[in-house]
């Protein structure tokens, strides 16, 4: 199923079952396409997750029906999937800026959020480099945290800053960023900022070894100032050459970025020829 047609299916069926409890796997099973990619595919290509656009759309819709009918904060909490008042009031007032109870007063502003739609345009018919290669399993030091899926995108910007703040790069610099979802979940994530290890050197306080497994990856170069080079390629990743590709399909729940050393470039990572790479795992279909 090509991407605008799964997005399309994916829209109409959150809008039919906007008041049901449904997730990111029930979407990604109507559309058949695996839950771990849809969810990647989505973020990338409409610039929020699955679950922020149900959670946007149902506030939108619970404004709108408070606006304009005589119903109850509680019955409408409860009927767009909140459980408890206060954290509909909650949510409600960070959605819309105002609490629910002054929306019922009227002459309150409210924010619209409405359906995604499909506008079809001719894309694709560039040149993507990318070469296929096996690589043995292998060992990388670092630091790792958990992440959740949704935030995550401003989120892993602000680990890197701390750890360089905190004068972590004299133990390890930084040529990886490693993604790791074993179970291809949709919720969290482990990130790791991570160099190859070398095994007779010591292992710093709070630092941590992680072997990626062997497999079959499509790497993809980066040319350009970070971090725009490296997310346009990565949405083409998801939206184009993934689709695209008849012979191969994602592996495993494993990402690896690859930063070139910054201090080879006159601006550093933010010059014009600045280099860097995404790894994903493959396998043929």
């Amino acid at each position: 199923m090509e991407w605008t047609e799964a997005i399309s299916k994916a829209i109409d069926y959150i809008e039919n079952h906007i008041t049901e409890d449904i997730d990111v796997d029930d979407v990604a099973m109507e559309v058949n396409i695996s839950s771990f990619y849809f969810q990647k595919g989505f973020s990338l290509l409409c610039g929020f997750t699955i679950m922020e656009y149900i959670r946007n759309r149902r506030l939108a819709l619970a404004g709108s029906e408070l606006a304009t009918a005589e119903a109850k904060v509680i019955d409408v909490a409860l009927k767009y999937g909140y459980y408890s008042p206060d954290s509909f009031a909650k949510a409600f007032t960070r959605f819309h800026g105002v609490t629910p109870s002054k929306v019922q007063k009227g002459s309150t502003m409210l924010k619209s959020f409405a359906p995604l739609k499909i506008k079809l345009s001719l894309e694709g018919g560039y040149i993507m480099d990318y070469r296929i290669t096996k690589k043995e399993s292998f060992t990388v030091l670092g630091v790792s945290k958990s992440f959740h899926y949704e935030g995550a995108k401003d989120a892993i910007p602000d680990f890197w800053k701390e750890y360089f703040d905190a004068g972590n790069g004299k133990y390890v610099c930084g040529m990886f960023g490693v993604n790791i979802d074993e179970t291809m979940g949709n919720n969290e994530f482990q990130y790791m900022i991570a160099d190859i290890y070398n095994p007779i050197a010591d292992i710093p306080e709070g630092f941590v070894t992680r072997t990626i497994p062997a497999f079959t990856w499509a790497v993809f170069p980066c040319i350009g100032a970070m971090p725009d080079s490296l997310q346009d390629v990565n949405t083409k990743i998801f939206s184009e050459w993934l689709p695209a590709l008849k012979e191969y399909e994602f592996a495993a729940g494993y990402c690896i970025e690859m930063y070139d050393d910054a201090r080879k470039y006159p601006k550093g990572t933010m010059d014009e020829n600045y280099y860097s790479e995404i790894w994903i795992p493959v396998k043929k279909k």
